[in-house]
């Protein structure tokens, strides 16, 4: 979803936004703009898949169409209006760390990578860090924590005793193009390795080189904010199978708010605190008929669980005792753009919430 003042993004693009799972080599894709729609045919059981314009059905993409995919990217809206201005705007109040910056296609692509600290950061307080736009199509999950920061959120809870660390867009290209990828076509939320020079992302890498730099031996907690939404079905699993030439198996997606804990950490009491926090601004996913939320299962009412290390998302990119990965559902009829963005927020601040509860 998009914030009230950030630019709305083309219908038509939006529903044509497309994803990817690096845990696979090679590329999958989708064009967002100036292609037809995906050919939807059925099997003999009647689950749906789509003929991609680029590559052949039945075989895996290569290079080739890598190369195809990103010369049909386009730009839909601004990292340097919508992110950075107001991250510069904080620099009174908070310390702005410019802690990397991205260089694809032979530095054609550019872009720096910020981060915003809380002052007088002291080793003796509990350490926080919030992640957005992991996944940069994803909108609330950047502007949310964007509005933690701007909003006073943070710095309310870093007179109560935290660190805070906030790095609201981790993946600036997607955020203009409304891509999960990075120019590569690599998940970055697929990318998060134990060794920084390992990570096959840009982005991954860069955000555990600036946890490194803040020289925390042991951090507190950990709030990854992202998005489940429409394309999620309509065009990540069909690209995702098409790319490896594989048929594609239809799901669902749930209406409403959830969230994926660490099956190896899972904590059900603080994740069940951050889902109490948020009902307060928007509704809970229930559970498809299955018991199973993206074909999951529920653990207790709006809680998956996958394994974070194994698949390599950011929420293990900390040795945190408590982490947790947010899914705000903009698509829904029952949402706005206030809404997404109200419940980012409630997540983080619900989770500081449970430390202080914690400890009291």
């Amino acid at each position: 979803c998009t914030s009230m003042s950030i630019s709305r993004v083309p219908a038509l693009a939006r529903a044509r936004a497309c994803v990817f799972d690096a845990r696979i080599a090679d590329v999958a894709s989708c064009s967002l703009v100036g292609v037809g729609n995906p050919e939807i045919t059925a099997d003999e059981d009647g689950r749906k898949s789509a003929a991609y314009h680029i590559g052949t059905a039945g075989q895996p993409w290569g290079a080739a169409e890598a190369t195809q995919w990103l010369s049909e990217r386009k730009k839909a809206r601004s990292y340097q209006e919508e992110v950075v201005a107001k991250v510069e705007s904080l620099r009174e109040s908070f310390d702005v760390v410019q802690y990397g910056a991205l260089s694809y296609d032979g530095g054609a692509i550019a872009h720096p990578l910020f981060a915003v600290k809380t002052k007088s950061w002291r080793a003796d307080r509990p350490s926080v860090l919030v992640t957005g736009g992991v996944h940069g199509y994803e909108t609330s999950g950047v502007q949310g924590a964007l509005r933690f920061l701007t909003e006073g959120h943070a710095l309310r809870y870093a007179a109560k005793g935290f660190n805070i660390v906030v790095a609201p867009c981790v993946s600036p290209w997607g955020y203009e193009h409304i891509e999960r990828w990075t120019p590569e076509a690599v998940d970055p939320n697929r990318s998060f390795r134990t060794e920084a020079d390992d990570c096959p992302a840009q982005e991954s890498a860069a955000l555990q080189r600036l946890l490194s730099s803040c020289d925390v031996s042991r951090w507190a907690c950990h709030v990854d904010l992202h998005e489940t939404t429409d394309t999620d079905e309509s065009e990540f699993r069909m690209a995702k199978a098409a790319r490896d030439g594989q048929a594609s198996e239809p799901g669902t997606i749930p209406d409403g708010f959830y969230l994926c804990g660490d099956e190896r950490n899972l904590q059900l009491d603080f994740q069940r605190f951050v889902i109490e926090g948020v009902r307060r601004v928007t509704h809970i996913a229930p559970a498809d008929p299955d018991g199973t939320i993206i074909g999951s299962l529920v653990v207790s009412e709006g809680i998956i669980a996958y394994d974070y290390a194994a698949l390599g998302l950011c929420g293990s990119v900390t040795n945190s005792p408590f982490t947790t990965t947010t899914e705000v559902y903009p698509d829904s009829p029952r949402a706005t753009d206030e809404l997404c963005n109200q419940a980012q927020v409630a997540s983080v601040t619900s989770a500081l919430d449970y430390l202080i509860q914690s400890r009291a």
